[in-house]
């Protein structure tokens, strides 16, 4: 089998969320979806988690129509069932209904036997001081590394 090297991040997530818990779950997918992704034509950064009847599922995760695909193509942005243990998903479930807290796509990649996961994580949402903190501490780091850069 073939080395895939997808790895489709949500940059975003770790500036505007506290990261509690993190898991990592499979996707059910069409035929048409998953060689999509394959190519590379996937995006994560406007999506998030909602539980269905006891289900969990991704909302507004976005993958391109398949460029070789016929009249059965797939629509862009449907909602696609994540596959969890049951344990997880009472557990996650639970966590939400007690707090206020979401669940975030992380990462969406293959796998070494060919599947696509998502790493999806228990969120808590940043206030704007938190987010200012974010920023200084970004901006020390790559103050520090230049620093180092002409040292070096």
């Amino acid at each position: 089998m073939q080395k895939n090297n997808i790895n489709i991040k949500n940059r975003k997530a770790k500036f505007q969320y506290e990261i509690l818990d993190k898991y990592v779950a499979g996707i059910k997918l069409a035929g048409t979806e998953i060689k999509a992704i394959r190519e590379g034509k996937a995006g994560i950064a406007e999506s998030f988690c909602e539980f269905h009847r006891g289900e969990l599922y991704v909302i507004n995760m976005h993958v391109d129509e398949y460029s070789h695909a016929t009249h059965f193509n797939h629509t862009p942005k449907s909602e696609r069932k994540l596959l969890l243990n049951k344990q997880e998903l009472r557990k996650l479930e639970k966590q939400i209904n007690q707090s206020g807290l979401t669940i975030i796509p992380l990462r969406l990649f293959i796998n070494d036997r060919g599947l696509a996961k998502l790493a999806i994580a228990l969120c808590k949402g940043k206030k704007t001081h938190d987010k200012r903190e974010s920023i200084k501490d970004r901006e020390n780091k790559r103050r520090l590394d230049r620093i180092k850069k002409e040292y070096n």
